[in-house]
């Protein structure tokens, strides 16, 4: 297992450095002067040059790309363009937020899926599963970037039982975790459903049965156990598309997170303050999957690391 996690977290070492490699790139590729953003249309030339050069911008791009990467492997994301702040520091203030609201939605996906995807699987072929299924079918077919602002016409400004937009209470998250894991709650309970399907029909389960276990005994600590690695496998993937789809989500509720960072970086074409809320992603899903990596041994002792 030790040597399983050192060989891992190696690894992580070359991705990190190619998407840091990549964002540098795709950055420096759009059209549009930083500094030109900065001052303005009432900047002139002059003044537009003395502030390239006070940013590093006339220098090469080689040269500003290994002075990017010697400073990543220092731990300094750089100094905001527009803010003039350390990249570290914005960024870890915006954290707290975008983790509060990438969990809720995590677990209002989970508190749907599962027990949806369960009822499907063994009422299946009744009028439970059909419901099931068709109502997984809807959500994962309906976009968070449309179902963001319906939920907050709806609930926030025809009904008025929701504040749409900001940051502080429980009533402030729900409609943004609820947006945002509506589209993971669908791929998850359909995923339950067919993982459990299958354990169902084995022979264990079967033998479970015939020694006296109840059926819901049988389903819930046999077959349902085994059924979730598959399971555990998406939520960790989608962790990191959940991180993504928050890009839109905190646009959308005005959530003060790393997502609504991001949007806010790019429309100033602030170079530091990108290639680090675009790392910090990069980091947490590369975590995510060691992690579930590391979950499988904890639910079925039959997978070795080594």
């Amino acid at each position: 297992m030790l040597r399983y996690l050192v060989r891992r977290l190696l690894l992580v070492i070359p991705v990190l450095l190619g998407v840091a490699t990549l964002v540098f790139s795709l950055i420096h590729v759009i059209p549009g002067d930083p500094a030109q953003t900065i001052l303005g249309d009432t900047g002139s030339q002059e003044e537009v040059e003395v502030l390239r050069q006070q940013l590093g911008l006339d220098r090469p791009i080689i040269e500003q790309y290994l002075t990017f990467l010697g400073d990543f492997v220092q731990g300094d994301l750089g100094t905001s363009l527009r803010t003039n702040q350390p990249v570290t520091a914005m960024i870890a203030e915006r954290i707290p937020a975008t983790l509060e609201l990438a969990l809720a939605s995590m677990i209002c996906a989970v508190m749907f899926a599962i027990p949806l995807g369960v009822a499907a699987a063994v009422w299946r072929g009744t009028v439970i599963d059909y419901s099931a299924m068709t109502l997984a079918l809807i959500a994962v077919s309906i976009p968070n970037f449309w179902l963001g602002p319906l939920l907050a016409l709806i609930f926030g400004v025809e009904l008025g039982w929701l504040p749409v937009s900001g940051r502080g209470t429980l009533a402030h998250l729900i409609m943004p975790a609820v947006s945002l894991g509506t589209g993971l709650a669908a791929i998850l309970a359909r995923m339950t459903r067919a993982t459990l399907l299958e354990e169902l029909r084995e022979q264990y389960v079967i033998a479970a049965r015939a020694r006296g276990a109840s059926k819901a005994r049988a389903i819930l600590l046999h077959a349902f156990r085994n059924s979730l690695i598959p399971v555990v496998t998406l939520v960790g993937l989608q962790f990191g598309v959940v991180l993504t789809g928050a890009v839109i989500t905190e646009t959308i509720f005005a959530w003060p997170g790393i997502g609504r960072l991001l949007i806010q970086s790019i429309s100033f074409r602030d170079y530091p303050l990108v290639q680090g809320c675009v790392l910090m992603i990069s980091i947490a899903y590369v975590g995510v999957n060691l992690l579930t990596d590391l979950v499988y041994g904890v639910l079925d002792p039959r997978i070795r690391f080594n």
